[in-house]
């Protein structure tokens, strides 16, 4: 893999953000050493050079050659070519689609919404605690539901998560059982969830949260949660936990879902990533401890919602990207959900409060930014609509499920902006039409000089060569 190096802006300029956020400490701020105009401009730049790499990253350069039936060219046909769908996973939480309260004429506007805009989903049922509230009975059937909404709409799966030591990751019953007992129930989760799912849901988040959560080990000493009191102070209390105590139950989850599905794509997710160095460098260390023990973990989960009303300065979100980079790995952004309830603004790099505007704005942001980074695969919003949501206002979707200005903003980054539609032209004298475009999936329809039209699919792919012969 390449090992890229991003400037975004001015030398200047970035010295003096990197100082600025370097500096910050207790209440110091970004708002504190360089003025709102100053991050404008920064940001104006930062935006400038990622367009220039989607340009280079997320297009690739394909070619048409149409022939007769005995292999000559044919010349001065004319080509159209549009994208029909998309390499590049854009997800959302769907399973509000299945909530009790929800009409049917709202099931369809909810279903047409989501797929207007989206080709992937997490789907979170599979947490331990809501898939097996009681003992030997999992909701398999309401899993299956799932996956054939998703089926039939076209929507990649991923399973969200298989391993977590917060309480939705440890049903109440599993610590009323002996250590021994619960650590083989625990692996038996894994092979059947992964190994019976494989052909349906290729990507697990497979440990959620190992930094920022105790070792499972620690959860199954817990003497409060399993007798009916919730304490899930206890489970992010990480103080003096070492990477020695969190690897094991780590990598010995990872292997055994490659155990379960050798081709499974296997991510490590946790938060705080960008808001946070210490814990960056933490999962750092814990990715790179597990790549040196040849643990199967395939890809990066960058939460992307702590601090909750937190502004990620463009600065914050490259350093984590460069650092991330240097394992090698897919990166995914798992959980954005900026919102737009009216809560004042943190992180210091942008003043205000969280308005429909403001939520829009640093979507549109974020997403340029993440989908200009060649190692991110996906980015993941966690929540339609404000009617269900987690967070308040963190919808795309307002109560009565009509898109707010962030769901507009996306649509024409993610439809208009980064798909490819209506590239036409005619073949050269060798039968053959050039052409650069997004990766994904395409329709070609090409004119012959009688007027007569043929349509044909392709898909232009990553790192090959994506070079196109018709037949006629």
């Amino acid at each position: 893999m390449i090992k890229l190096i991003y400037y975004f802006f001015s030398p200047l300029a970035l010295l003096i953000a990197v100082n600025a956020f370097a500096q910050k400490n207790g209440n110091q701020t970004m708002a504190d050493t360089i003025d709102m105009p100053g991050h404008l401009q920064i940001e104006k730049d930062y935006i400038a050079r990622a367009k220039q790499n989607i340009e280079k990253y997320r297009k690739g350069n394909a070619s048409i050659i149409i022939l007769d039936k005995d292999g000559k060219p044919f010349k001065n046909f004319k080509v159209v070519i549009n994208q029909t769908s998309q390499d590049f996973l854009f997800g959302n939480l769907c399973e509000e689609v299945f909530t009790k309260d929800i009409s049917a004429e709202d099931s369809a506007t909810f279903t047409k919404r989501f797929t207007d805009l989206f080709n992937f989903t997490e789907i979170t049922a599979i947490k331990w605690s809501p898939y097996e509230p009681q003992q030997g009975k999992t909701k398999w059937q309401q899993l299956q539901h799932t996956l054939d909404w998703c089926e039939a709409n076209h929507i990649a799966p991923k399973g969200h998560n298989l391993g977590w030591t917060h309480d939705a990751g440890t049903p109440q019953w599993l610590l009323k059982l002996p250590a021994t007992e619960a650590m083989e129930l625990y692996k038996a989760r894994i092979l059947n969830l992964v190994g019976g799912f494989k052909n349906q849901i290729k990507m697990w988040d497979v440990v959620n949260e190992p930094v920022n959560t105790i070792p499972l080990e620690k959860v199954l000493q817990d003497t409060i949660n399993g007798h009916g009191k919730i304490d899930d102070g206890f489970r992010y209390n990480v103080k003096g936990i070492t990477l020695n105590e969190t690897l094991p139950w780590v990598e010995n989850s990872f292997n055994l879902a490659k155990e379960a599905d050798p081709k499974g794509d296997f991510i490590l997710n946790e938060f705080y990533l960008i808001s946070k160095p210490d814990v960056r460098e933490k999962f750092y260390q814990l990715v790179k401890a597990l790549q040196q023990r040849n643990a199967p973990v395939t890809g990066i989960g960058i939460q992307a919602h702590e601090p909750r009303d937190y502004w990620f300065s463009p600065v914050e979100i490259m350093q984590t990207f460069g650092k991330l980079n240097e394992l090698h790995l897919p990166m995914h952004i798992t959980e954005f959900i900026p919102q737009s309830s009216g809560k004042p603004i943190t992180g210091g790099w942008r003043n205000g409060v969280w308005t429909e505007d403001a939520q829009a704005e640093f979507a549109e942001q974020f997403y340029t930014l993440a989908f200009a980074y060649p190692s991110v695969k996906s980015i993941h919003w966690w929540g339609l609509c404000d009617r269900w949501i987690w967070l308040k206002g963190g919808g795309l979707l307002d109560s009565a499920l009509q898109p707010k200005p962030v769901y507009i903003r996306l649509m024409k980054l993610i439809k208009q902006d980064w798909m490819t539609k209506h590239i036409t032209g005619k073949t050269s004298i060798n039968g053959t039409f050039s052409f650069r475009v997004f990766f994904g999936n395409y329709e070609v329809v090409v004119t012959k000089q009688n007027g007569t039209k043929q349509a044909f699919t392709a898909r232009l792919k990553e790192n090959e060569n994506n070079t196109w012969t018709l037949k006629l």
